[in-house]
């Protein structure tokens, strides 16, 4: 048990690393070919967060624990809006000048609603998850239009997020090391998460969907809760509804995509719903004043606790 917890210690930070690296070399890279920073930047504020859970998703899915994919892809969403979203908002109310993040979130809602549709028959099929792709790249145009009907001010921010130099060899070095830290992070947490959560009593299904989505997202908390201290709400949002969107159209999507995903009814009947539960949340906080007041994070992050809470007495 205290070995496997310690390899999974290590994966964490493997992925945390590795991630940040291939972040920064996707940055330097497109400063290098003259892509717009202001896409670039919207797009690795959107959904490069989301490049450890896709690490260690894809390992999991080769591997042949898609029990435990699945739990990590939907627990990381109820885990960004409850922990990540709510600890940022108690640290400091989050101002969201970024107006097209309603609509996003209206995109994750309807999605997470068509899985709870489409899962009633325990599984989402091929054709479903190529279906779930194609809508993540109209997603990714939607964000990009709307997006560049905001203010100057607001897309220097976004265009500004994360630059780094241009130089083509230090960039491609940075994927390089990034890949290969990625690849043992999740190769290691894929090992040795199921043993831990084996000794707490959990299934990998509930594994996934708790101890890891929980140990991924804490990079990304200490962050969220950096950034919400200098006053970047939007990019703390941003970074929230891009990467659930990411887990439920790309990872979702993709596995069923690549073999038809088998769907278990709890997931219909409880873990979708309270991923809905907390998008739903977050909506008229963003229609009301486009702020996230402390107050409201304590109720996403208690809400969040109450869940966590809900699954380890379900699973006893």
């Amino acid at each position: 048990m205290i070995m496997a917890l310690g390899w999974c210690v290590l994966a964490l930070v493997f992925l945390a690393l590795g991630g940040d690296s291939v972040l920064k070399g996707a940055s330097g890279l497109s400063r290098r070919f003259g892509w717009s920073p202001f896409v670039t930047g919207l797009l690795l504020v959107a959904f490069g967060t989301s490049i450890p859970e896709l690490a260690v998703n894809a390992r999991a899915f080769v591997t042949g624990s898609q029990s435990l994919a699945l739990g990590n892809a939907i627990g990381s969403n109820i885990v960004n809006f409850g922990l990540t979203l709510g600890l940022a908002a108690i640290v400091a109310p989050l101002l969201v000048r970024w107006r097209a993040l309603a609509p996003l979130l209206i995109c994750l809602i309807v999605a997470t609603i068509a899985l709870i549709a489409l899962g009633y028959d325990g599984v989402l099929t091929r054709v479903e998850g190529l279906i779930f792709v194609l809508a993540f790249v109209a997603v990714v145009a939607v964000a990009v239009m709307r997006s560049r009907r905001e203010t100057t001010e607001l897309q220097q921010e976004i265009a500004g997020y994360l630059q780094t130099g241009d130089d083509l060899g230090l960039n491609l070095l940075r994927f390089v090391i990034g890949a290969v830290l990625l690849y043992f992070g999740a190769m290691w947490l894929v090992q040795h998460a199921p043993i831990v959560g084996m000794v707490w009593g959990m299934t990998p299904l509930l594994t996934g969907l708790i101890v890891v989505a929980i140990a991924t997202a804490l990079p990304e908390a200490v962050a969220a809760m950096s950034a919400a201290r200098r006053g970047q709400g939007d990019m703390v949002v941003g970074h929230v509804i891009g990467s659930s969107l990411f887990n439920l159209l790309i990872v979702v999507g993709g596995m069923a995509a690549l073999r038809d995903l088998p769907i278990p009814a709890s997931f219909v009947g409880f873990e979708l719903p309270a991923a809905l539960a907390a998008s739903l949340l977050l909506y008229p906080m963003l229609r009301r004043d486009l702020q996230i007041s402390r107050a409201e994070g304590w109720v996403l992050f208690l809400g969040f606790i109450a869940w966590v809470v809900f699954e380890i007495m379900l699973s006893r």
